[in-house]
């Protein structure tokens, strides 16, 4: 039962945004009753934080295992991007915007959003240098590494108001050049 409302509040999030999202339309399209529902999460903001919490844990685990499938050698770095960039579009990405968004103006909800956006963001900034082979203790290596999470981020951010695929792909393979690059220059 959990875990069908925390579908249902997902998916509601994605089609119909933050404001959109009842516990009433949850409860419905999850097939719970509403008393089901108040009893494992009491609020709406319980409900979608405890949601993209699942999906985020959900998603991790489809990194990691995304992860062990990626190539060696000189294709590494672009598949790792476009493993990110498929991350940054997924309904994960777009469920947890409308919880930063939301959250902009709730201190409630920000309170309860914040250390989730930052264990999350942590674990994929561990991830990526992991993925790139990168050595955070060369000067520039951390902020490289960030910047390639903010930009894929920002791709996806793009990509919620239109499908921006070519357009995205042409970048990613640009920034996978210039990525390789630079971390062959600070390698020890």
């Amino acid at each position: 039962m959990r875990a069908r409302l925390l579908e249902a509040t997902v998916e509601c999030l994605v089609e119909r945004g933050f404001a959109g999202t009842s516990t009433t339309l949850v409860s419905q399209r999850a097939g719970v009753s509403r008393g089901a529902q108040l009893h494992h999460f009491p609020t709406k903001d319980a409900l979608v934080v405890a949601a993209v919490e699942h999906l985020s844990e959900v998603r991790r685990r489809e990194l990691v295992a995304a992860a062990a499938a990626l190539p060696t050698g000189e294709q590494r770095t672009r598949a790792v991007l476009g493993m990110l960039a498929d991350h940054f579009t997924s309904p994960v990405f777009t469920a947890a915007l409308e919880l930063w968004v939301a959250a902009r103006t709730d201190p409630g909800l920000l309170d309860a959003v914040a250390p989730l956006e930052q264990r999350v963001g942590r674990e994929t900034h561990r991830l990526t240098v992991e993925l790139l082979g990168a050595d955070e203790h060369a000067p520039g290596v951390r902020e490289l590494v960030q910047a390639t999470l903010d930009l894929v981020r920002g791709l996806g951010l793009a990509d919620t108001i239109t499908d921006d695929a070519r357009r995205r792909s042409r970048i990613l393979d640009e920034w996978a050049r210039v990525l390789d690059t630079a971390l062959k220059e600070r390698a020890p």
